[in-house]
């Protein structure tokens, strides 16, 4: 089986359990709760009358943050099951985001049209092989002048098993990493069990792929602490900052960037 398929289907069962988690905190949401962070916000900046690409936005929470701020957005994501309730929220809360349900190496077959900003945050490049593909989508939809901003878990994260006792995986692109997960990181999700292919993405590459697609890289922050609390041992060292417990501040969690197309 295609490892797009894998992924689709571990992604339709996740959003099923995510959608009435207390981590994404729907009800919170609806009320008015914006589910942006402060790293990602700092590089987004004026939003007001801005055209935004969201690329992998799940089931649409900061796709429709963006909107309430005044962005026009577009998200994308491979879920039909996700798109599906990003677009139900999307009509509950009266804006006009719009959303496609399409693989990211496929937008181009779906959109035809370049934007002010293009977004993507959180656990999203992992699910892709090819990060030269993902930037030549980058800077397709980019305008002349418009920027780039992703915020993205650090790859040294990703080179621990899952209790952070030991370094399992190459922080390199070794190739796909085949799994069978047992939970997902979100409550309410004691009996969820999947096959999913991810790989992982040294930060050289990232930065390599961008630039080779005509964008100059404006800002490059790295965090010792992550926003969610989406990893086992964690402690929350200030509201909204978590970190592992084994490691302290030691080592960074979190990255986010700003790239500009020129």
């Amino acid at each position: 089986m295609d490892y797009k398929d894998i992924n689709k289907a571990s992604w339709n069962k996740r959003t099923a359990v995510h959608i009435t988690s207390e981590f994404y905190d729907l009800p919170a949401f609806l009320a008015g709760k914006n589910s942006l962070n402060s790293i990602e916000l700092n590089l987004l900046g004026e939003l007001k009358g801005k055209s935004i690409l969201h690329l992998q936005c799940h089931f649409g929470q900061d796709s429709l943050s963006l909107a309430r701020m005044g962005a026009k957005v577009t998200g994308v994501d491979l879920s039909d099951a996700a798109i599906a309730k990003a677009e139900q929220l999307n009509t509950t809360l009266n804006l006009d985001a719009e959303f496609i349900c399409c693989d990211v190496y496929e937008l181009p077959k779906h959109l035809d049209r370049e934007f002010d900003i293009v977004f993507t945050s959180y656990g999203t490049i992992g699910w892709l092989p090819d990060l030269d593909k993902w930037a030549a989508v980058v800077g397709q939809f980019l305008k002349p002048g418009g920027s780039f901003v992703m915020a993205e878990f650090h790859p040294v994260v990703w080179m621990y098993d899952d209790d952070f006792t030991r370094v399992q995986y190459n922080y390199f692109n070794a190739g796909p990493i085949t799994e069978f997960a047992t939970g997902t990181y979100t409550d309410g999700a004691d009996d969820f069990e999947a096959d999913y292919v991810t790989w992982n993405h040294p930060i050289s590459d990232v930065l390599t792929a961008l630039l080779n697609q005509n964008l100059t890289l404006e800002c490059f922050q790295e965090f010792d602490y992550s926003p969610y609390d989406c990893f086992a041992h964690t402690k929350e060292i200030a509201p909204g900052k978590f970190q592992l417990k084994p490691f302290e501040n030691k080592i960074p969690l979190v990255y986010a960037l700003k790239c500009i197309k020129k």
